[in-house]
């Protein structure tokens, strides 16, 4: 991983990685709330529901009172961040880093805007 991010920064490309291992999903994602908890979660593809990773991990945070991320993190094989996701971190936190990494865990962008 790149030398620029933070332990914690780290830790949520770890997180999102081992989410989409653990389920096999196309993307993992991790979120940190404004008190440092954490929150993981896979993409989500059913006949009723299809939710990103990022989504999904936003939605947990929010659910459980988070009202600011401080950073998140999406483990793809994409070569872009997805706009749901990207527009669900920005309703929380307007400037909060998005890490896309790849399932390897290499940083390929980081989204400030």
């Amino acid at each position: 991983m790149p030398d620029d991010l933070t332990a914690e920064d780290t830790k949520l490309v770890t997180l999102a990685r081992a989410a989409r291992a653990r389920t096999g999903a196309v993307e993992g994602a991790a979120v940190r709330d404004g008190d440092g908890r954490t929150y993981n979660a896979a993409s989500v593809t059913l006949p009723s529901l299809s939710l990103t990773a990022l989504q999904m991990a936003v939605a947990s945070a929010i659910s459980s009172g988070a009202t600011k991320l401080e950073a998140a993190a999406v483990v793809t094989e994409a070569s872009t961040l997805d706009g749901l996701g990207h527009a669900a971190v920005r309703d929380v936190s307007p400037a909060a880093p998005i890490h896309v990494a790849a399932p390897d865990a290499t940083v390929f962008a980081t989204i400030t805007e």
